[in-house]
């Protein structure tokens, strides 16, 4: 996946788990439909838990890999927390608001692209 077009659609007025999601569609990865689907993840699935980054990915995975689709979210996840340490929104963005959080929550855009690219490379 491209990471520095979701990187830039995340910058520009789409949420994480959209500039995710719209990357993947422009990429072939997943229908539209999850462009809409993905919109209640943003904000740790608007609830400060897990990231929405994740949540995208994991739809992504289970679209393109459904018969080890929980093998594979597990594998993201992982891989997530060994460069982040944890997956709720709520502590990988504390205290940051607007701007701030925006720069701050691009590497979590980079990552979950990353970890998807691994990922595609490894099952295609």
């Amino acid at each position: 996946m491209d990471t520095k077009r979701a990187i830039n659609y995340f910058k520009n007025g789409h949420s994480c788990s959209q500039a995710v999601i719209k990357t993947a569609i422009e990429e072939g990865l997943c229908p539209e439909t999850f462009y809409s689907a993905s919109t209640a993840f943003s904000g740790g699935m608007s609830s400060g838990c897990i990231c929405g980054t994740l949540a995208a990915a994991q739809m992504i995975a289970g679209f393109c890999f459904p018969e080890s689709a929980r093998e594979i979210s597990a594998s993201i996840v992982e891989e997530f927390k060994k460069r982040n340490k944890v997956t709720c929104c709520r502590i990988l963005s504390a205290g940051l608001e607007g701007k701030a959080k925006k720069e701050h929550c691009s590497k979590y855009v980079s990552d979950v692209c990353e970890i998807l690219n691994d990922l595609l490379k490894v099952k295609v």
